[in-house]
């Protein structure tokens, strides 16, 4: 089990210390890269990426919620990201986007808004090292976490492991101790949580509180 914090829900004033305050406890740090096309919100791009790869020793890893990632998303992982993730929706080259991604180093993500159904990935599944399922409509951080993408993802890992592939399942959006649960059952192993950690008074000790959640619901089922 996974846990990767979002800095979308962070203090960007301060994100070297936010990353600070989950160092020893998080397994990646997530990074929500939002061009304000292909979703309705502006957050970071390269540059910041860049700086924030120079004061932490977690990795990064980038989710691209933006037009063009055929075109933008070798950078990030030449810059030293340790996962990249691209959007089925946005990319008019998949296949070649995510093995460009792979050779510039990085781990190659694909991820799927909760309308899109998991089968349009199955071809694309080897080709990947993680499956990213949308658990809100992307753009806004703080949303409910959505429990009709539950059923998508156990087709998601029936789907894995039918094709016997080492793809990790990630979820994102509105995860917290409420459902992390929940979505460990279904299958996931790496979980973004945003305000879950970042409105706790203690950062790292929300992180270890999910990780626990979540390993105890996979153990038991």
């Amino acid at each position: 089990m996974q846990i990767a914090p979002s800095m979308l829900a962070a203090d960007f004033a301060r994100l070297a210390d936010e990353a600070d305050a989950v160092a020893g406890a998080a397994d990646w740090l997530h990074v929500d890269v939002m061009d304000g096309h292909f979703v309705p919100n502006l957050t970071v791009g390269l540059p910041v990426v860049e700086s924030l790869l120079k004061h932490t020793s977690l990795p990064l890893d980038c989710h691209l919620m933006i037009e063009a990632p055929d075109r933008w998303a070798p950078g990030y992982a030449e810059a030293g990201a340790g996962s990249v993730t691209i959007h089925l929706e946005a990319a008019q080259a998949p296949i070649r986007t995510l093995r460009n991604i792979r050779a510039a180093g990085a781990r190659a993500g694909l991820a799927l808004n909760p309308a899109t159904p998991v089968e349009a990935s199955a071809e694309l599944l080897h080709e990947v090292d993680m499956l990213l399922l949308m658990t809100v409509e992307p753009g806004f951080g703080g949303q409910p976490f959505l429990d009709g993408v539950l059923p998508k993802l156990r087709r998601a890992r029936d789907l894995v492991k039918g094709r016997d592939l080492a793809v990790w399942l990630q979820v994102d959006g509105g995860v917290g101790e409420e459902n992390i649960a929940r979505c460990a059952e279904a299958g996931a192993n790496v979980f973004v949580a945003g305000s879950a950690v970042y409105a706790a008074d203690d950062p790292a000790r929300a992180v270890q509180r999910l990780r626990e959640q979540a390993q105890r619901a996979a153990d038991e089922g």
